[in-house]
């Protein structure tokens, strides 16, 4: 399959980059792809990667659990249960950023629990999702039509009130194209939520190659807090608030053991998500460092 390689650093627009770390792909085509970092800006990237009209094909397992129902294996179980629980979490994070409820779209909204949990709580949903079968399922559960991308000319109102992406912006492959469109298609006021892994948690720290948030090469990015905060800045928006995503520490801690020793070490990923979490609380000296962040963005 062929590759695109990236010349220019997707955040400072550079063309000195380093090897960072090669990680193979645990999930789809266990081929091995290597992570560069800017040496200007830091940023990590997967480079050379997939071309966006042939990554799809690395999409396809059933292991890629947000675009599947079905709980059917532990790990799935673990997942769904999990996501239950932080879908109230992220209902009540939403209207705790806003005046009043109004209109939310949520990018790559998978199979739409999320979605329709929103929608049931009185907001105005639209959603995006560039998986067809998780698209369909997304649409009859949330009982609206589900685009396939932000560029589709009936999706939506001009503006929203909240534009959510849960573990997306690390997918897409016009990165700046999007966050320009984020810009701009946010109301005054309104907020930008972005959840991405942390690569500077303890948990990646511990499990370097075998860290499974990595991910390649559906991970196109590796955002830290200052490439974030850096790449919001280029398009016009600060990051204006950094919180946690306590129950990511102890998943990504069990499917990188699982590939690490070929079974889930389910001690080892308990202690690793506890140590995780207790070492990536913010204090005074320092700032939230947990397995993954999510970020509160919005325009200067």
């Amino acid at each position: 399959m062929s590759l695109e390689t990236l010349e220019k650093c997707p955040v400072c627009d550079q063309s000195s980059f380093n090897n960072y770390l090669n990680v193979e792909d645990y999930t789809v085509s266990h081929k091995e792809f290597t992570i560069q970092q800017c040496n200007a800006c830091y940023f990590l990237f997967t480079n050379p990667r997939p071309e966006e009209d042939k990554i799809g094909a690395y999409y396809q397992s059933q292991e890629y659990i947000s675009h599947h129902d079905e709980a059917k294996d532990f790990m799935s179980k673990v997942y769904t249960s999990v996501r239950n629980y932080t879908i109230e979490q992220k209902v009540k994070l939403i209207n705790s950023l806003v005046p009043a409820k109004g209109t939310l779209l949520d990018i790559g909204c998978g199979t739409g629990n999320f979605l329709a949990a929103v929608k049931q709580d009185g907001w105005k949903t639209w959603g995006t999702e560039p998986d067809s079968g998780a698209r369909e399922v997304a649409s009859k559960r949330v009982g609206d039509t589900i685009f396939e991308t932000i560029n589709e000319p009936l999706l939506g109102p001009p503006q929203y009130d909240i534009i959510t992406l849960w573990h997306v912006l690390e997918h897409v492959h016009k990165l700046n194209e999007t966050v320009d469109w984020l810009a701009n298609h946010l109301k005054p006021g309104g907020k930008i939520i972005i959840a991405v892994p942390n690569p500077q948690s303890f948990d990646a720290g511990k499990y370097g190659r075998f860290w499974a948030a990595y991910d390649v090469p559906r991970h196109l990015y590796h955002f830290t807090r200052a490439s974030m905060r850096l790449l919001m800045q280029k398009h016009g928006l600060s990051v204006e608030n950094t919180l946690p995503m306590w129950f990511d520490s102890f998943y990504v801690s069990m499917l990188s053991t699982k590939y690490k020793k070929q079974k889930t070490d389910l001690i080892d990923s308990v202690m690793t998500g506890l140590q995780s979490n207790l070492k990536g609380r913010s204090g005074k000296d320092k700032e939230l460092n947990t397995s993954s962040l999510i970020y509160i963005i919005s325009k200067k």
